[in-house]
């Protein structure tokens, strides 16, 4: 069985973390795409987004964003919002407490500190402390597992449609690794949301 909502244990150690946003009157739910932007990937996401007329937010590496300026200049140009995913995808739970920060930090200056979303979602209390009062740190509600080659685009789909509600904060990926599962998902994840009463938005 794949974990589609994070362990309640997370949701306990990271209290003041988002994994989910408060109900609005409209039914409000937030897709995000980690790890980009990968000039195979974003760009169809940024055509079916813009075909769709949904906003998103797009949690990059500051390596990748270093990579492909033009995509990231798009991906603002078109309205959506960044996050930070770190420099290079660290693992939290491999990594120092200063090395995690730092690793952040370089970051900062392409993509800012407003919101940060540690890669794999693993991050240790001790650098849950040290980034808080500095960044809000978001996780997730519901994530697709598009990244994973055993699962289906059916799959994929069916992860975030069975387990949506209002203010989940949905996970994709904008990755060579999720490509398959990204291509043939996204664009019928996004009207399935919008035909349950749904409105897509960014954070």
């Amino acid at each position: 069985m794949y974990l589609t909502r994070p362990p309640f244990v997370m949701r306990w150690l990271y209290p003041e973390a988002l994994f989910r946003m408060r109900a609005t009157k409209t039914r409000d739910v937030y897709l995000t795409f980690d790890d980009g932007p990968c000039p195979q990937v974003t760009p169809f996401v940024l055509d079916v987004l813009a075909e769709e007329q949904v906003p998103a937010t797009f949690f990059l590496l500051g390596k990748n964003a270093e990579q492909h300026p033009q995509l990231l200049e798009r991906i603002l140009a078109e309205g959506h919002a960044v996050g930070n995913h770190g420099q290079d995808h660290l693992d939290g739970w491999r990594t120092s407490t200063t090395a995690y920060v730092q690793n952040w930090e370089r970051a900062v200056p392409l993509l800012g500190e407003r919101l940060f979303r540690p890669p794999y979602g693993r991050i240790t209390p001790a650098q849950y402390s040290a980034l808080r009062p500095r960044t809000t740190i978001c996780l997730w509600d519901v994530i697709s597992g598009d990244f994973d080659a055993g699962l289906t685009p059916e799959q994929c789909k069916d992860n975030v449609l069975g387990h949506v509600r209002q203010g989940s904060i949905i996970v994709m990926h904008d990755s060579l690794k999720a490509r398959t599962n990204v291509e043939s998902s996204l664009k019928a994840i996004i009207r399935s949301i919008k035909a349950a009463g749904y409105a897509l938005n960014k954070l």
